[in-house]
């Protein structure tokens, strides 16, 4: 299974950056992981609505440009479906079971995800009703992906 995480702008946290090269680096006799990341829009630190929409939609271009046709795409939005654990393993098992070997996994930016990102996707996770600062999501995400690698596995959980 082919596994690509695709965000907006570049991790910077020397913390998060280890942590998720630790979690690939577990994940690559399992899957083949892609961490794509697409510049951030600049913008002022205060925006007016019509402004933060224009940033999503600029970043959502870039997003979506890096999805590849058959990619089964998950965004990670507040409104999404809470999943367990379990529930993620189940749904790539599922996934593969069916033929989607190339999943996407996409977190937006400071400003969200662009409508056209979300209607591209053909399920919407969320991981609770609280903001993470989108950067710590990474981290999360990759972790939870190779939790549930571990459970489809049927193999113990490193800690």
């Amino acid at each position: 299974m082919h596994i690509q995480i695709a965000t907006v702008g570049k991790l910077k946290e020397k913390y998060l950056v280890q942590g998720i090269a630790e979690y690939a680096k577990r994940l690559g006799p399992y899957v083949k992981l892609t961490l794509t990341e697409v510049p951030d829009e600049k913008a002022p630190e205060t925006m007016s609505p019509a402004e933060e929409a224009q940033v999503r939609e600029r970043e959502g271009e870039r997003l979506l440009a890096q999805l590849k046709p058959d990619a089964h795409v998950v965004t990670l939005a507040i409104g999404g479906e809470l999943w367990s654990s379990e529930d993620l393993a189940g749904q790539l098992d599922k996934l593969a079971t069916y033929g989607k070997s190339h999943v996407a996994f996409v977190i937006g930016g400071s400003t969200g995800l662009a409508p056209a990102v979300l209607q591209r996707a053909q399920q919407k996770l969320s991981f609770g009703r609280m903001t993470l600062p989108h950067q710590l999501m990474r981290l999360v995400l990759i972790e939870q992906i190779y939790r549930a690698v571990k459970i489809n596995r049927g193999e113990p959980y490193h800690k």
